[in-house]
């Protein structure tokens, strides 16, 4: 039996919004297609803003915050640009409302001379900016961050992985010349990879997006792509050079050294609260979700194996002391978070609460443990042997000093393992495009497990791209990137049957 009602194997879009349930991690809201995210879900979510926001701001970028309303003509600057999110906006047209035959419902009188766009992403606004703060060379790099909401309205949503209103990071900043410009993109990336690999456990694939995935009205786009349990692709971030578009359509110029009048050349990147469910898909089993030490609000849960007899005080304050000569302890360069569970249920329950939400260590003290000075403990990302829940004892001191090791461990094996799934299922060897095919099938309902391919690309364009991207869809894939990390030498197109240029990744994808 496994905590879980439902296993990865039988179905794994249910047992990923099982893991969500049942880990307390969010919930569906009132409002469509939004989530309310729930304490331990949040404090995975703020250990990543720690990580990240450190990493922003030691790189020389300022956090600074946009309203959430953008003007509807900011858009129609940037065609492009709106063409990629018009579908997605929702727009707010009125700014009273009032009780009409008894009925609550916007005022006819309080429509807005100019709607408002609720912010789908802040290019448009912060260009505008931009404008304004950027005159000189001098002025430049301006490297600004926001940490904020965004909404688009998707229609089939799934706990964050796609909601309506997610929350983010979005890097936005200008440039005297493409080689800064790209320099800063690419630094974003590496920002993204280092997070996601080293603090999440996650591995990634660093590559270029081809033309017709690229972000709206930029150049170049890049991504990092982790592979889930299932085989899909998630996109886990995305850094952008936009050239000079967005500069030229908002008049963000610079008078450079010379006295001339130069357009700035500007960047954007990206992350969301939708890597909280590629750790979910990356590390969760079927016993629920195995967080990683280095993202675990509570990396360590003591259950007080309380009775209700005379020496449970002792059992607790045992367990309090055990937390505080932890809590002093250094564990990922951070200090160790330890909890202890008080609450009024019982002990059996509780521990399998800290399973569901995959607390890396998880002890169970009783009278026994008190009084010889030691503690019981399981390690959740080594759960079972077989289906045994597998336990292990140490004397208090002990499991003090050991402590931070065990944590460490936990996190370089959750890292392992996901690095060993990844590179064991991505498969190369396809000649034509009939032997992608073959291998993919069209039946996407089957089940059948199916990792990512990894074939020769001649980089064609227009026409051609987009019958590639027609073929692909037929088969429900994806291109994912074109991974930095490239061959010496390459073959023929399985597309066009021209010389290739590179390798892509191509997957089903989340």
């Amino acid at each position: 039996m496994h905590a879980l009602k439902v296993t990865r194997a039988e179905n794994f879009p249910e047992w990923y919004q099982a893991v969500v349930r049942d880990a307390d991690l969010a919930e569906l809201s009132p409002t469509r297609g939004c989530m309310i995210i729930k304490p331990w879900g949040m404090g995975i979510w703020e250990r990543f803003v720690a990580e990240m926001d450190g990493r922003i701001r030691a790189s020389g970028h300022e956090n600074y915050y946009f309203p959430m309303m953008i003007p509807l003509s900011f858009f129609a600057k940037e065609a492009e640009h709106v063409d990629g999110f018009a579908k997605e906006m929702a727009v707010v047209t009125h700014h009273r409302l009032k009780s009409i035959d008894g009925v609550l419902q916007p005022d006819p009188d309080a429509e807005l001379t100019e709607p408002l766009v609720l912010r789908p992403t802040s290019e448009t606004i912060i260009g505008d900016a931009f404008s304004r703060w950027i005159k000189s060379y001098r002025d430049l790099p301006l490297k600004l961050n926001q940490w904020a909401n965004v909404v688009r309205w998707e229609m089939r949503t799934r706990m964050f992985l796609r909601t309506a209103e997610f929350l983010w990071q979005e890097g936005h900043t200008a440039h005297a010349d493409e080689a800064d410009a790209m320099e800063e993109t690419m630094l974003a990336l590496e920002m993204y990879r280092s997070v996601v690999e080293d603090v999440m456990a996650i591995p990634v694939i660093c590559g270029e997006k081809p033309e017709n995935e690229r972000f709206p009205g930029a150049d170049r786009t890049y991504s990092i792509e982790a592979m889930m349990q299932d085989g899909k692709a998630l996109q886990a971030g995305t850094s952008h050079y936009l050239g000079t578009h967005f500069a030229e359509a908002q008049n963000i110029r610079y008078q450079d050294k010379d006295g001339g009048m130069s357009l700035c050349h500007t960047t954007s990147w990206g992350t969301s609260t939708r890597l909280i469910g590629g750790m979910i898909m990356t590390h969760g089993d079927d016993d629920g979700l195995r967080t990683p030490p280095a993202m675990a609000p509570r990396q360590i849960v003591i259950v007080p194996m309380l009775r209700g007899k005379p020496e449970d005080a002792e059992v607790k304050q045992y367990c309090l002391d055990l937390a505080a000569a932890l809590n002093k302890g250094w564990a990922l360069g951070s200090p160790m978070r330890a909890h202890v569970d008080v609450k009024d249920a019982r002990p059996a329950d509780k521990r399998w609460d800290w399973v569901r939400r995959g607390a890396p260590l998880i002890c169970e003290v009783g009278p026994r443990d008190a009084a010889n000075g030691q503690v019981t403990f399981i390690k959740r990302n080594a759960l079972r042997e077989g289906e045994k829940i597998k336990s292990h004892t140490l004397t208090r001191d002990e499991f003090v000093a050991q402590a931070p090791g065990l944590l460490e461990t936990a996190q370089q094996e959750l890292f392992a393992e996901a690095k060993a799934r990844t590179e064991s299922n991505i498969r190369g060897g396809f000649s034509t495009f009939a032997d992608l095919e073959r291998y993919y099938g069209t039946d996407d309902e089957s089940g059948e497990f199916k990792g990512w391919a990894r074939v020769h690309w001649s980089r064609p364009t227009g026409a051609a791209l987009e019958d590639v991207g027609n073929r692909l869809k037929s088969l429900k894939l994806t291109i994912r990137n074109a991974p930095l990390q490239q061959p010496a030498s390459f073959g023929v197109c399985i597309f066009t049957g021209a010389p290739a240029v590179e390798e892509i990744l191509i997957a089903r994808a989340y």
